[in-house]
């Protein structure tokens, strides 16, 4: 097969107060998968949107083999067969429409701009031609609303690579998806590298999945590229975060001594309406963190919004310092002091076109009146103290949280409830999608939260993430508690045997 080269010569670009990339000189064929990897704000998604034709402001040239082209828009990217699927897949999709019209949702529009009559007979065919090109199955006709989450991604790369597709830019891929749909993932993207001679540019922080399907890796740190090198038996872990941080990282978080007291929350019984949540039963002392770990699917994020108000309740109660709580609404939850951080945080746990000032002070605008007036001083005095405190990386506070860079939003996400003063904190997945050097950054943060004998549930299916911060576990399994064990003295065949429905 006849190889496709794309390669940026002196690439920069300039946001306002930050040099987002510096002189990239960045080269991929066809066939190969490449991680590029870096902590949050190393320039990574900056690059990937500067080939995607999102970045229209870039300095340098942009060359596909040996001729110079330019990519100020994505139609001038996908001309050339550069295609990406962001980590936020709901977002590129429209939910009421089929998976077919997804799918050819390029060749509606041409038609619809020539005023062509549409074949929907020939449309369905086309997109289900494409899948089993792929090698997925997904009914054609069924609406987008209707699927999983990976089910989504897959229509997003088949309506990617439906046309002329030469590069595919994956971005956190493997984020929403469970072990077994991850494999079938990865070999669709081997599939498509040797099959379709389509080159795959792979953005994650899951390192062992990097070096698990990956063969060429970039390092960026700070807007530049720091390594680039073959992926062999000797490239590890600990040497790709190495050139990630510039500094060595100790994969064993320190957990803090906390002093642990009585029981103050508790759930008991408690079931959703929709039959996700089934007659789960814990509890979390005085400076406690306790974990919620199983796989995805397991109705751990459905736990957390039940609890909060954000789902039904069928049956059940939530109980806070002995007094059993009437929560129907988020509202009703942050009165009786709960905070979430959600899973989806780009959804649900910020409002990402304000600034971060106004998110940190969000959760709890009461206390930053003056009268019935919001002070603006207040609100910008708070940002300043968990800009600083969480390390928050943002030229200004009035910044647009859209603007930050994924760890940087969850820190924000995770500052305004330290603003609100709550009891419970409820933290959903509050790792994913951010780099190591952030994920220690909340692992601080959080064993702070338990020193001051707050509360904390911790909720993920990241089981190395359980075992170095949480002082118990509780293990879900198709919606109910399958085992509580003793962080000190558990394993992670103990968890994963729980997780998968085992019983004792």
């Amino acid at each position: 097969m006849e190889k496709i080269k794309i390669e940026t010569k002196n690439v920069s670009i300039e946001f306002p107060g930050v040099k987002a990339l510096s002189d990239i000189n960045f080269s991929i064929e066809t066939g190969d998968i490449r991680a590029v990897v870096g902590a949050n704000g190393a320039g990574k998604s900056t690059l990937m949107k500067v080939l995607a034709g999102a970045n229209p402001t870039y300095t340098g040239e942009i060359f596909l083999n040996g001729k110079k082209v330019e990519l100020r828009n994505p139609a001038a990217s996908k001309e050339l067969g550069i295609e990406i699927v962001y980590q936020e897949v709901d977002m590129a999709l429209f939910p009421s429409q089929t998976v077919a019209e997804n799918i050819m949702m390029n060749k509606l529009i041409t038609g619809m701009k020539h005023k062509a009559a549409i074949n929907w007979a020939s449309i369905n065919k086309e997109a289900k031609e494409t899948l089993d090109r792929l090698r997925i199955d997904i009914d054609v006709k069924k609406l987008v609303s209707e699927l999983t989450l990976a089910e989504k991604q897959m229509v997003l790369i088949a309506r990617a690579v439906q046309g002329t597709c030469n590069f595919l830019i994956l971005d956190e891929p493997t984020a929403p998806l469970s072990t077994a749909e991850t494999e079938k993932l990865f070999a669709l993207v081997d599939h498509l590298t040797k099959t379709e001679n389509i080159a795959i540019i792979f953005i994650s922080h899951r390192l062992q999945e990097v070096l698990q399907i990956c063969r060429t890796l970039t390092v960026m740190r700070n807007g530049e590229i720091v390594d680039e090198c073959p992926i062999t038996s000797e490239t590890t872990i600990p040497y790709i975060v190495n050139k990630m941080l510039g500094r060595t990282f100790e994969e064993n978080f320190p957990k803090p001594e906390t002093h642990i007291g009585d029981v103050m929350f508790e759930v008991k019984d408690l079931s959703d309406e929709e039959g996700m949540v089934k007659d789960v039963s814990f509890y979390v002392r005085k400076g406690e963190i306790i974990g919620i770990s199983g796989l995805v699917g397991a109705g751990k994020s459905e736990l957390c919004k039940t609890i909060f108000g954000d789902r039904p309740k069928k049956a059940g109660k939530v109980i806070l310092n002995g007094k059993e709580l009437s929560i129907k609404s988020p509202t009703d939850a942050v009165k009786n002091k709960l905070g979430l951080v959600p899973e989806e945080r780009r959804k649900e746990g910020v409002l990402i076109d304000e600034s971060v000032y106004f998110n940190l002070s969000a959760a709890d605008l009461s206390k930053f009146c003056d009268g019935i007036v919001v002070s603006k001083k207040k609100q910008l005095d708070n940002a300043e103290k968990y800009i600083k405190s969480l390390g928050i990386k943002t030229p200004s506070a009035n910044q647009r949280v859209a603007l930050l860079s994924g760890g940087n939003q969850q820190k924000v996400a995770v500052g305004k409830w330290l603003a609100a003063d709550c009891e419970v904190y409820i933290f959903d997945e509050p790792t994913k999608g951010v780099d190591v050097g952030a994920k220690q950054d909340i692992f601080t943060l959080i064993g702070e939260i338990a020193k001051q004998g707050k509360s904390v549930i911790y909720v993920t299916s990241e089981t190395s993430e359980i075992l170095a911060i949480t002082d118990r576990v509780y293990v879900m399994y198709g919606g109910r508690i399958t085992g509580e064990l003793e962080t000190e003295t558990t394993s992670d065949s103990e968890i994963m045997f729980y997780s998968t429905g085992g019983q004792k």
